[in-house]
């Protein structure tokens, strides 16, 4: 008897380039990939559609982005498979992560991330500097981190549903900060209330979690988005999952990868889902860990 080939794949669909805040070239950040053994790369370059700001790509850029792209998938296909993608902001009534807002682009997958939290007086990035989510908690939300997790966890759920995108990105980034600023406790069961609302939203529309490792690569929190808790959750409502770096360069493409293997299994998943051409065309398809 033969023994089934163990299907192998090293993926990563969020990944920065100097088109929006990385700091390397498309064709940098492949040449590594390559070097690091990766069978596939998506480019995930930031979108605030139909806007751009120093961090999110212009609209203006779409087509050359979009074209170099086609250019590198061409070039190195026979080294490694290459997607188009974007990751989308949620910033509501300005923009939401939808698939027809870049319809012309013809993209391979869309992330949808939530930065901003907003309110009537005013919004900030809840993963931006620790002083700008000091500013944010204090003046928005008057020192009550509860109101401003409760907040920032209503808008993910509002992107969900009114949204269309096949990966949410981070999910509970909010807590980048909190080691330093302290302002709730994850083990609170309001807290954990949050988590298991968002994970049902995500489990009705079938959406993707990614794990991801971004935060450990740049130093500012030393576990993935989602937690342990998190993932057990997402888990038990049958949310699946894919293992992405959020690398704004191309040494950190698979930034603590066999970590967040670890924390995948430990929650209770055998599979990932990996988006790839077979001959059906462009599918998810789940790849043991």
């Amino acid at each position: 008897m033969v023994e089934e080939k163990k299907l192998v794949m090293k993926t990563n669909y969020h990944t920065h380039s100097t088109y929006c805040d990385g700091s390397n070239t498309p064709e940098e950040i492949v040449q590594v990939a390559i070097s690091k053994g990766f069978t596939v790369l998506g480019f995930s370059s930031h979108s605030l559609f139909p806007f751009g700001t120093d961090w999110h790509m212009p609209p203006q850029q779409f087509n050359t982005y979009r074209e170099e792209i086609s250019f590198l998938q061409k070039k190195y296909k026979s080294q490694i498979e290459i997607l188009c993608g974007l990751e989308s902001d949620y910033l509501p009534p300005l923009t939401i992560p939808r698939k027809e807002n870049y319809k012309t682009m013809n993209l391979d997958y869309l992330i949808g991330s939530t930065h901003y939290v907003s309110t009537k007086q005013g919004w900030f990035t809840v993963d931006g500097s620790t002083e700008e989510v000091a500013y944010g908690l204090n003046t928005l939300f008057k020192g009550n981190g509860k109101k401003l997790v409760q907040k920032y966890f209503a808008l993910q759920r509002e992107m969900i549903q009114c949204g269309d995108f096949d990966i949410i990105g981070h999910a509970d980034v909010i807590r980048k900060r909190n080691s330093e600023l302290h302002f709730f406790d994850e083990k609170e069961s309001w807290y954990k209330r949050e988590l298991e609302a968002t994970a049902k939203e995500l489990s009705k529309k079938g959406i993707i979690a990614e794990i991801n490792t971004g935060g450990i690569a740049r130093k500012v929190i030393n576990d993935v988005y989602p937690s342990a808790t998190f993932l057990q959750i997402l888990h038990r409502y049958n949310v699946p999952i894919t293992i992405n770096s959020d690398a704004h360069s191309a040494n950190d493409l698979d930034y603590a990868f066999d970590f967040a293997k670890k924390c995948a299994v430990s929650a209770g998943y055998k599979e990932t889902l990996c988006l790839k051409t077979t001959n059906k065309g462009l599918l998810w398809q789940p790849v043991p860990l």
